[in-house]
C-alpha cells in the first residue's frame, strides 16, 4: 500500500471516528451542548442496555462489551516527582460500536464494526500536554495477541491497547491478575516528547457503583455497568518535554459501559474522583439539567479504607461552583463545594491549575485537583475533576 493511500486512509478513519464516536467537534461544540455532550443521548436501538440486576464477573468484566454502543477504561494519577511536585496524568481508551450486533458483517481485513479512540495527557505546573489516537477493530477478530488486531481489550493476560499505547499485566503477573499492571504511552520526539511507564499495584478491592454496578444517570432509570479501582499505588517514569522524571503517588481506574449514557436534555458532567488523606475515597457526580424541571442528577459512591462502598443518591449530594475560570474561550468551575451530610463531608475542591483543556476530537476539561475542610481550610487529600458540556 503506498504512503498516500494509508495516509489518506487515515484521515478518513480520524474524521470517522470523531464524528461517529462522539459526533462533535471544538467548531459545534456550542450546539452539541444543546442537545447533550458528544452524541451520548443518541438512541441506541439494537444494542444491549445497561439495567439493574445484571451481575458482574470478573475477570470477565475487565473485556469490552461489544454489544454495548459505548466503553471506556479510564485512568487519572496524582503523583509527586523526587522533588516533591505534583504530577497529574490521565489516560483513556474508549470503544464506539458503528452498528448493533445484527447489523455486523462477517470479519474481514477490511470489516470494522468497533471504533477505537485513545487519549493521554501529563501535567505538571503550566505545563499540560495532551495526545489522541485512533483505531479500529472488528467485534468477532481473533484477539490472541496485540498484533491482531490495532485496538483491543484481551482478558488472559489482561492487555487494553490501541498501538503501542498500553495497559497491561505485569509479565511475571498471573494471567488473569488484574492487580498488577504496567500502563505506557508516549508521544512526539526529542525535546517535544511527553509520556510514561508506570506499574500500578491495586492496595485494595475493585469497588462497585450505584446498585451492585448499574449506576443511573437520569431520572428516567437509564444508566450504565460501572465499577473501579481507586486502590491503585503507583510507581515509574514521566517524560515532559524530554526529560524524564520519578514519580510515584495515587491513581484511579473506571471501566464503564453502556448504551444510551445521558438523556437528551442532559448537556454535560461534572466528575469528582477523591482520594482522602484519612483512607477514605469518594466518587461524585453531577449531569447537569435532563428532566421538566431542568434539575441536575447526582450520585456517587463513599469508600472506607477497605474498599467498604456506601451508594450516594441525589439528595444525599449538594455541589456548588464557588468560583470560575476562562479556558479556552468558555468559563469552567474551577472551584467546588461539595456537601455530603451522610458522611460529614463539607469541603472544598479547587484545581491548582486551570489550562487543563483536553484539546481533543471532542474537547474537555480534565486535571488534577486538591481538597480542603471547608471549615478549617486544613487540607484533606487530591484527586482529579472531569467536566464536560461547557
Amino acid at each position: 500500500m503506498s504512503l498516500r493511500l494509508r495516509l489518506t486512509l487515515r484521515l478518513l478513519l480520524i474524521a470517522t471516528v470523531a464524528l461517529t464516536l462522539f459526533g462533535c467537534s471544538e467548531e459545534n461544540q456550542t450546539e452539541t451542548n444543546s442537545t447533550g455532550f458528544a452524541g451520548l443521548e443518541q438512541d441506541a436501538d439494537g444494542f444491549r442496555h445497561a439495567e439493574p440486576n445484571q451481575p458482574l464477573s470478573f475477570p470477565q468484566e475487565h473485556a469490552a462489551h461489544p454489544d454495548y454502543r459505548i466503553e471506556w477504561w479510564y485512568i487519572t494519577a496524582n503523583l509527586e516527582d523526587t522533588a516533591g511536585e505534583p504530577v497529574g496524568l490521565q489516560w483513556t481508551l474508549f470503544r464506539q460500536a458503528l452498528m448493533p450486533p445484527s447489523e455486523r458483517p462477517a470479519p474481514t481485513p477490511w470489516a470494522a464494526d468497533q471504533l477505537w479512540m485513545a487519549h493521554m495527557a501529563i501535567s505538571q505546573g503550566k505545563q499540560h500536554q495532551v495526545a489522541e489516537r485512533f483505531g479500529r477493530s472488528h467485534s468477532q477478530a481473533s484477539l490472541n495477541t496485540p498484533q491482531d488486531s490495532q485496538a483491543g481489550v484481551m482478558i488472559s493476560p489482561f492487555h487494553a491497547w490501541l498501538d503501542d499505547w498500553q495497559l497491561k499485566a505485569n509479565e511475571e503477573a498471573d494471567s488473569s491478575d488484574f492487580n498488577h499492571l504496567t500502563l505506557t504511552a508516549y508521544s512526539g520526539e526529542g525535546a517535544s516528547r511527553f509520556g510514561y511507564r508506570l506499574e500500578l499495584t491495586a492496595e485494595g478491592p475493585l469497588v462497585l457503583h450505584g446498585e451492585e454496578g448499574f449506576s443511573q444517570k437520569a431520572a428516567n432509570g437509564q444508566g450504565s455497568m460501572y465499577y473501579s479501582q481507586p486502590f491503585w499505588q503507583i510507581n515509574g517514569e514521566v517524560t515532559i518535554n524530554g526529560e524524564t522524571k520519578t514519580v510515584s503517588g495515587r491513581g484511579w481506574l473506571d471501566h464503564e459501559w453502556s448504551s444510551q449514557l445521558l438523556d437528551a436534555r442532559q448537556s454535560g458532567w461534572d466528575w469528582f474522583s477523591i482520594h482522602l488523606n484519612d483512607g477514605h475515597k469518594l466518587m461524585a457526580f453531577q449531569l447537569r439539567g435532563g428532566s421538566a424541571q431542568n434539575a441536575d442528577y447526582r450520585s456517587g459512591t463513599w469508600i472506607t479504607p477497605q474498599g467498604d462502598s456506601t451508594p450516594l443518591a441525589t439528595n444525599d449530594i449538594t455541589l456548588t461552583p464557588l468560583a470560575t475560570s476562562a479556558v479556552a474561550g468558555r468559563n469552567v468551575p474551577t472551584q467546588w463545594r461539595l456537601e455530603i451530610p451522610s458522611v460529614g463531608i463539607d469541603i472544598n475542591i479547587e484545581a491548582p491549575h486551570a489550562n487543563r483543556w483536553m484539546t481533543t476530537s471532542v474537547p474537555y476539561w480534565e486535571g488534577e485537583v486538591v481538597v480542603n475542610d471547608r471549615a478549617s481550610v486544613e487540607p484533606l487529600g487530591e484527586g482529579y475533576l472531569e467536566m464536560t458540556g461547557y
